[in-house]
């Protein structure tokens, strides 16, 4: 387990979730966090990396930096998602090895599972059948981190963890118009809208996918319980194990961000994965349940958005 004292490398800490685990390990009394900005550290960067883990050695890291972005950013630039992630993931967890790292745990995402996987889905059935189109490159890329931890382990006896969390949301989103998620979208849309005081607004597919959502400062709890409580080669969901339609949370944003007008649907535009629900009796097995509400953790977000216009510019 991690002493209060350890040193502990969070790769991301401006990122949401990157963030939000600092602000847990700081809330459980963690005081030796290393962080290091983008202009400071380029993860995509071996030599660079190489030289920080030399005179660093961490030992426990948190790999929560990632190229990301919704379905545009994620069908409009496969070859760029791909690349970036697969390298500054790679880059991180070969360092972490070489420099003697007690510990590393890889952040991924869902969409690792396979379009049409039995639902809820199992860690299990990782690679049984094809991936989703849309995100196929994100994919890929987080698929390699969590079998280049496992193979280490295989290897070299290490003890490297994964974990993939279903979608999030909270705190330090990104809200950009174009390259964001779902609910950071629908918050600006919706608030702008109410701004300019229009009666409609038509929103992407018809609204049927079903999705499950987490608030990420649950995520982030997880993350350091598994830190300290698990071990394993196979990942371990993260999830609330609840899911809604689309059209049900796009109405539940409306009535969180106060817009009453009508919202229409653009059928021409890509619904996504029909459905993507984490099966989380794993984590659930190990003591670990989440505790922040859909409708409450979008009211925190929608303050955290008020609160800091800047973070629509993104």
């Amino acid at each position: 387990m991690m002493q209060k004292d350890s040193k502990i490398y969070v790769a991301g800490h401006r990122g949401m979730v990157g963030s939000a685990i600092i602000r847990e390990l700081e809330r459980q009394g963690y005081t030796n966090i290393i962080t290091r900005t983008h202009k400071e550290l380029d993860l995509c960067r071996q030599d660079q990396v190489e030289r920080f883990f030399a005179e660093e050695k961490p030992e426990y890291v948190f790999l929560a930096a990632a190229k990301v972005g919704g379905i545009i950013a994620n069908s409009s630039a496969l070859a760029d998602f791909m690349y970036d992630n697969m390298i500054l993931e790679m880059n991180v967890i070969h360092s972490a090895w070489r420099n003697g790292c007690k510990k590393l745990e890889f952040l991924g995402s869902s969409c690792i599972y396979p379009r049409l996987a039995p639902q809820p889905m199992k860690e299990s059935c990782l690679l049984t059948s094809e991936l989703e189109k849309t995100n196929e490159a994100y994919a890929l890329a987080k698929i390699s981190g969590l079998k280049y931890c496992e193979f280490l382990n295989r290897q070299y006896g290490t003890d490297y963890i994964s974990v993939m969390p279903t979608n999030l949301y909270g705190p330090n989103d990104n809200y950009h118009p174009e390259h964001s998620h779902v609910v950071p979208a629908l918050i600006r849309r919706f608030h702008e809208a109410k701004e300019q005081g229009l009666t409609e607004v038509t929103c992407w597919g018809d609204g049927s996918p079903l999705r499950e959502f987490l608030y990420v400062d649950d995520l982030a709890n997880l993350c350091v319980f598994l830190m300290n409580n698990y071990s394993g080669n196979e990942t371990v969901n993260a999830g609330s194990g609840k899911e809604l339609t689309i059209k049900e949370l796009t109405e539940l944003v409306a009535k969180v961000v106060g817009y009453e007008g009508k919202i229409l649907w653009d059928t021409t535009r890509p619904n996504g994965t029909p459905r993507k629900l984490l099966d989380v009796s794993k984590s659930r097995a190990l003591g670990w349940t989440y505790t922040t509400e859909l409708e409450d953790g979008l009211r925190l977000s929608y303050q955290d958005f008020l609160s800091n216009p800047m973070r629509a510019e993104r």
